[in-house]
């Protein structure tokens, strides 16, 4: 019986530490979804390498606790796009992100900087804000993909956004 509450503790703790990104949105936002594809933002040499990264992964399916191309969740993603295609370790989980990123106002975002949404009552689902109104994720309906900021489902969802220099 030890035994199995010690696996059960050690589900319940890894369940935490991949930190939930989820999003149960059924509409397509990426290719193949009616929107047009946009050009990337040549603002930064930030930017162009995160869309470098983007590229790479777009479609990859989405797994709770991917961080790989076999699957991604979102905070995964994140991850891998900073550290491939910026050289920059971020934590892990949203919750982390949150924490640790620091806090930028609506009006001054800049690609890059990580965008925050509220789903089910909690902050728990992320991507990274490329300029022209646009951000890349990974949804859970679609994988890796590119959404709309002011789109219908994300707008009122938006909660904040941070920056890791």
């Amino acid at each position: 019986m030890a035994v199995t509450l010690r696996q059960s503790l050690i589900l319940v703790i890894l369940a935490f530490a991949l930190g939930g990104c989820a999003s149960n949105q059924n509409l397509r936002t990426g290719s193949g979804s009616g929107l047009a594809p946009i050009e990337p933002v040549h603002s930064s040499e930030k930017a162009q390498r995160l869309w470098q990264v983007y590229e790479r992964y777009a479609g990859v399916p989405y797994e709770y606790g991917g961080t790989s191309a076999q699957g991604f969740d979102c905070s995964g993603f994140i991850l891998t796009a900073y550290r491939e295609g910026l050289g920059q370790q971020l934590p892990r989980t949203t919750s982390q992100m949150l924490r640790y990123g620091k806090a930028i106002a609506p009006g001054a975002i800049q690609p890059g900087d990580l965008v925050f949404f509220r789903i089910r009552g909690k902050e728990q689902h992320a991507g990274i804000y490329m300029g022209n109104d646009r951000f890349i994720h990974a949804s859970t309906s679609v994988g890796v993909t590119q959404s709309k900021l002011d789109g219908y489902y994300w707008k009122d969802r938006f909660t904040e956004a941070r920056r890791f220099d």
